[in-house]
């Protein structure tokens, strides 16, 4: 029987419950993704011959169940996971947590009760992965998304850093264009990658999959990321841990940087220490030649730039970042300039204020496309800064806002007050300025008030030719729903008010039924 995603929600925030106390969201996330990896591998991998994972003698869930109630509890379920990690290649990816830390489980009897506790609420037969994802559901992968989530909004400023919204990642999947891949064999790359959400979305939109590649500098991050690699059906990739900025770790033989098909990043915004071991005058990539070093305690551009010397003469990549790289002035103005002169940026796409974990900053994400680049005349824009639904204490793009976002995107459409393509010569008279208000103008119009109208009652007779459009398509409903008023420029309904809905429903259902 299929396990109900709301059920397995509530049990592992119940498993939070249990850690809260002695350390924060950012920290009690490592201990309940880890068992959650034990468990769904120990139900879907234990006794399968050739499986993807292997699960050890001694190395299981269910080993970690009958360690319940022992005062060595913790120390057990240390060694159960070492032997699953040592006989998969996953030490310092699943070990990342000590379940005999006394600082943060408690001393004694504490620690004893609190993971007996923890182990039983993953314990719970309604919780069994065995046939999980039979039929395609993802349903474990969708629980490491809320978990993810829910940790990010829990670990406050500057922790949800790992985690890019599902809707974002969608959106950046698709604007470069990744169904276009065609075969296993094209690579996806994300020098940032965190969690390794945004890069399995991305991966997840090619229909034939791709080879994943990423690196991500924080520890805990990067074994998270491994495992919802592993929970989401991608056990083949290369994920690095360290800076990438300072060290890349993903090279060529000779020791040049690695180029791919695809990049994607949601780096940390603005950080101020991204030269650090790094001397970006003299940076062995040439990632900053014939662009510019960005200013040394800003390092938006820094990723940027990696990206672009990351992809391949055809590659295509997008990257959120704060809608102050589009205009500070002095080094960026420059990098800019020289990114647009050589036709790097394709588009760039405005987002609705705080839709990100950790910082409330509105932020744009800037799509760029190597292919053809000496050709390009223009940069597609989009403010798509309106388009949102308010969910709890953060904003969210709704589905509605995605299908618009990539139609108006991918046909380059052109809709008033909210996309247009800006021609080259157009930004350059504004200095390679790119904020987008300065091309967009998504302000509404003011609503004029007729005060006659509000005196003496009738309807403008300008507010009704306004709808001209409308009288286009149904030629006879403006003469059935109005008539003139007793003075010149007014008109006043013919029906009651309450009677033009239906009214106009049955006067259109015929031209709607030819259609």
């Amino acid at each position: 029987m299929a396990i109900k995603k709301s059920e397995l929600y509530s049990s592992l925030w119940k498993s939070c419950d249990e850690l809260r106390g002695g350390m924060d969201a950012s920290q009690y996330k490592d201990y309940v993704l880890v068992l959650l990896f034990v468990k769904y591998v120990s139900d879907k991998y234990a006794g399968v011959a050739d499986a993807l994972i292997e699960v050890p003698e001694g190395g299981g869930f269910q080993d970690i169940i009958a360690l319940k109630g022992q005062k060595d509890i913790g120390d057990g379920i240390n060694k159960i996971i070492t032997k699953l990690a040592e006989a998969n290649d996953l030490v310092g990816i699943i070990t990342v947590a000590d379940f005999n830390d006394d600082d943060k489980l408690g001393k004694g009897k504490e620690m004893q009760d609190r993971l007996s506790n923890l182990v039983a609420i993953f314990e719970n037969p309604a919780l069994n992965f065995s046939n999980n994802r039979a039929d395609g559901d993802d349903i474990l992968g969708d629980a490491y998304e809320y978990l993810m989530r829910n940790f990010a909004t829990q670990s406050g400023k500057s922790k949800g850093q790992f985690y890019t919204p599902a809707e974002v990642s969608r959106v950046i999947s698709k604007v470069i264009g990744v169904n276009s891949a065609k075969n296993q064999s094209q690579t996806i790359y994300d020098p940032t990658c965190g969690s390794g959400s945004l890069l399995i979305k991305a991966a997840d939109e090619a229909e034939q999959g791709l080879t994943i590649y990423g690196q991500e500098m924080d520890n805990a991050t990067y074994a998270l990321a491994h495992m919802n690699m592993v929970i989401h059906g991608h056990p083949t990739r290369d994920i690095q841990q360290g800076n990438t900025l300072a060290n890349p770790l993903l090279k060529n033989e000779d020791g040049s940087l690695k180029i791919f098909d695809f990049a994607v990043a949601n780096p940390p915004f603005s950080s101020k220490a991204w030269s650090n071991g790094l001397n970006p005058a003299k940076d062995e990539f040439q990632r900053f030649d014939g662009y510019g070093i960005p200013p040394a305690k800003n390092g938006d551009y820094a990723f940027l730039l990696h990206m672009v010397r990351s992809l391949k003469s055809n590659g295509k990549g997008a990257i959120i970042l704060p809608h102050g790289v589009l205009f500070r002035g002095n080094a960026e103005a420059e990098i800019r300039k020289n990114l647009i002169s050589k036709g790097i940026i394709k588009g760039i796409i405005g987002l609705p204020p705080n839709l990100f974990y950790g910082t409330g900053i509105p932020a744009c994400i800037i799509v760029l496309d190597k292919e053809d680049a000496e050709n390009r005349q223009g940069i597609f824009m989009i403010d798509a800064s309106k388009g949102f639904v308010k969910d709890g204490n953060k904003n969210r793009l709704r589905e509605q806002d995605i299908h618009k976002i990539v139609d108006v995107f991918n046909k380059q459409l052109e809709v008033a007050k909210y996309s247009r393509m800006v021609p080259v010569e157009e930004i350059a008279g504004n200095e390679y300025n790119l904020n987008i208000p300065r091309y967009i103008d998504s302000q509404e119009e003011e609503d004029i008030q007729d005060i006659e109208a509000h005196l003496l009652g009738g309807i403008p007779k300008r507010d009704i030719e306004a709808l001209s459009d409308y009288w286009q398509v149904y030629p006879t409903l403006q003469q059935e729903l109005f008539e003139a008023a007793d003075r010149p420029g007014y008109l006043m309904l013919k029906i009651p008010g309450s009677e033009v809905k239906a009214r106009t429903y049955a006067l259109t259902k015929n031209i709607i039924d030819v259609y």
